[in-house]
């Protein structure tokens, strides 16, 4: 099953421990305000979301969303959550434990558009 978002061993070892620390959590793709265009996790529903938010899928036992515009521009790519060293978003949970969450993406082959459509 082709899935639209997936993260790295090291994205879910953070997120084991975001949710051990904050419980559940859910992630927004920013689209590139105040944050620059980066993954953001927050605990679960401190973040409402709108009739444009689309659901992508879960990681780590956690839902992950995206803009309906962003979207648009994102859905011939599978997006690949990673971690990296270094201070990300400032409303993001990880940002205290001196990791930031990073975007990696990949382009679907044909069959896993059709999988996908």
């Amino acid at each position: 099953m082709v899935q639209r978002v997936i993260a790295t061993d090291a994205a879910l070892e953070l997120i084991v421990l975001l949710r051990e620390r904050h419980g559940p959590v859910m992630f927004h793709q920013s689209g590139g305000c105040c944050d620059g265009s980066s993954p953001m996790c927050y605990p679960d529903g401190d973040l409402l979301l709108g009739n444009q938010d689309v659901l992508l899928g879960e990681i780590g036992d956690s839902p992950f969303y995206m803009h309906k515009n962003q979207f648009d521009y994102w859905k011939h790519t599978q997006i690949i959550i990673d971690v990296v060293d270094g201070r990300g978003g400032m409303f993001s949970l990880e940002g205290v434990e001196g990791k930031r969450f990073l975007s990696r993406s990949r382009a679907f082959n044909k069959e896993e558009l059709v999988e996908l459509n």
